[in-house]
């Protein structure tokens, strides 16, 4: 039998099959973007009133690298999911232009970096949660300190819009994509990846 470390690397290694449904993943989530971007202009008036709150609704862009991270289970899919989706949301022609490219590389970085803490060895509901707050938060530090998107807001406007960014990476991007996983787990459609057991592992992973 062989050892475990000469066991591990076999796993972590990317399969035709993982590199297609990574890709269709990111894809479809890219058109996702796309449509969403024109929602999204729609309900500017939910948070006119304290604009910080638009955070709320950040995970709507991180979802991909957390539902990528928990399906492919492999080192790098998470950054990938997210980067592809972003480049499919920009080709469709996004109002944000090649920033979605450095959007999407950051946040997929954020994601990447918790599901390297657990050695991708674990992806319950806690890696998914931390998954989604990893890319939530290189978000928020990326758009109101590194580029700067909103030169407007005070110090605490923008630790508030953090907070709100921090909620939405944990619901929409970590629980939801962590429901969703498991959901398509047992329809069968994960049967020739890594997470076709899903539905069928502890909550804690």
């Amino acid at each position: 039998m062989a050892a475990p470390s000469a066991i591990l690397p076999a796993k972590r290694t990317w399969r035709v099959v993982d590199i297609v449904i990574a890709s269709v993943i990111a894809v479809v989530s890219g058109v996702i973007f796309w449509a969403w971007n024109f929602s999204y202009a729609g309900l500017e008036f939910l948070w006119v009133a304290f604009p910080p709150s638009s955070g709320l609704v950040l995970g709507m862009w991180l979802f991909p690298a957390v539902v990528g991270g928990l399906i492919i289970r492999k080192p790098g899919a998470a950054l990938y999911c997210e980067v592809v989706a972003a480049a499919t949301e920009m080709f469709m022609g996004s109002q944000f232009g090649m920033t979605v490219l450095i959007s999407g590389l950051v946040q997929g970085l954020g994601a990447e970096a918790a599901f390297a803490a657990v050695r991708y060895r674990r992806f319950g509901l806690p890696s998914a949660l931390l998954a989604g707050f990893g890319a939530a938060l290189f978000a928020a530090v990326n758009a109101l300190f590194i580029v700067n998107w909103y030169p407007a807001y005070t110090l605490p406007m923008k630790f508030s819009y953090m907070g709100f960014c921090l909620v939405s990476g944990l619901v929409i991007a970590g629980l939801l994509s962590w429901i969703a996983t498991r959901a398509l787990a047992r329809t069968g459609a994960l049967s020739s990846v890594a997470s076709r057991g899903a539905a069928r592992e502890p909550v804690g992973g």
